[in-house]
């Protein structure tokens, strides 16, 4: 089932390896589900490779409309431990703009955009985290999840590095 951004989405907690599982039963139930990913620097008996691993390490993003009766078999599910809900008589779902945000930065298999556009000494603003709203410029380019910056903290320039899905590029 395709993902779209116009629809409900909601949290589910994960049992210990249950991703493939959850993904699979939720599919056997047509409920839709989203785990983005990134690409992961791992090494193994001294060899270097690239793999995809998910970028909210025990959660899977569903999609359901509380107002239909059977959502709640989704708290059964193989795989799945529990939805997170504030109210489970009446669901809140997560806001729209973040999972459009998501949802736009991934490609059909749920790999999230690495930023190969972005080089150093790129205009940057900080999305999320302490330091959101802060635009500054990239200092350095380490690996396909991080890139380095300079901040102006308190009158000193402190580098930092953060991961590339927490910033957008300036034009």
């Amino acid at each position: 089932m395709a993902r779209t951004i116009d629809s409900l989405w909601f949290v589910a907690q994960l049992r210990p390896q249950g991703l493939l599982q959850a993904q699979t039963h939720l599919q056997r139930q047509n409920i839709v589900s989203f785990s983005p990913q990134i690409l992961s620097n791992t090494t193994r008996a001294g060899v270097q490779r690239e793999v995809r691993k998910p970028l909210f390490p025990g959660y899977l993003f569903v999609s359901f409309d509380p107002r239909t009766p059977g959502w709640s078999a989704i708290n059964s599910t193989r795989g799945i431990s529990r939805l997170i809900l504030n109210d489970p008589r009446r669901p809140q779902p997560l806001p729209d703009a973040l999972m459009a945000g998501l949802i736009a930065r991934c490609d059909a298999s749920g790999l999230i955009s690495t930023g190969d556009d972005l080089s150093v000494g790129d205009r940057i603003r900080v999305l999320s985290g302490p330091f959101a709203d802060l635009v500054t410029t990239i200092e350095t380019l380490s690996g396909s999840e991080r890139i380095g910056i300079l901040i102006d903290l308190m009158g000193r320039k402190v580098r930092t590095s953060m991961p590339r899905t927490q910033i957008e590029k300036l034009e």
